[in-house]
């Protein structure tokens, strides 16, 4: 399958792509190279439409801190650093955490914590406290708010 196209071709794509779902100019740079197209012409895909209001990193940012967070999961560290991963500012990921309530937050921590402990076999709290700490660490929950929370669920 070939998926090369003019520049034309991949401006309607790439203003399609970003019609139906929020995407950074990282990700659209990624798709337009993969279409084919050159690196200046990406670049002056991305910036029509950024121009164009197709690609608005703050709404990108608030949109994908709100669904990693309520779909997967997530926790702040882990959203922060792939937002990192995708080129954004401080500034746009900071705006995009403004899209997670700390109640809300807070509540979701304990949710995947109480899931998880009902998977857990130990009997022995120090070591169950571990596993939970480490599960909620990879969910990308900061550590005083994991033995927070933990410290409180098990009582100690």
């Amino acid at each position: 399958m070939n998926y090369e196209f003019n520049k034309e071709q991949a401006l309607g794509r790439a203003a399609r792509l970003c019609s139906g779902s929020e995407h950074c100019a990282s990700q659209v740079r990624e798709k337009l190279l993969a279409w084919g197209a050159s690196g200046a012409e990406a670049d002056d895909i991305i910036a029509y439409l950024t121009r164009e209001k197709y690609i608005d990193h703050m709404r990108f940012a608030r949109a994908y801190c709100h669904d990693k967070f309520c779909y997967n999961h997530w926790g702040r560290t882990k959203i922060r650093q792939m937002l990192r991963h995708l080129r954004l500012t401080d500034e746009e990921i900071d705006e995009g955490m403004t899209a997670i309530p700390e109640d809300t937050y807070l509540q979701t921590l304990g949710e995947v914590l109480r899931a998880k402990d009902r998977t857990l076999r130990d009997d022995n709290p120090y070591q169950r406290k571990g596993k939970l700490v480490r599960h909620l660490l990879s969910h990308g929950f900061e550590m005083d708010c994991i033995i927070d929370a933990v410290d409180d669920f098990l009582g100690l």
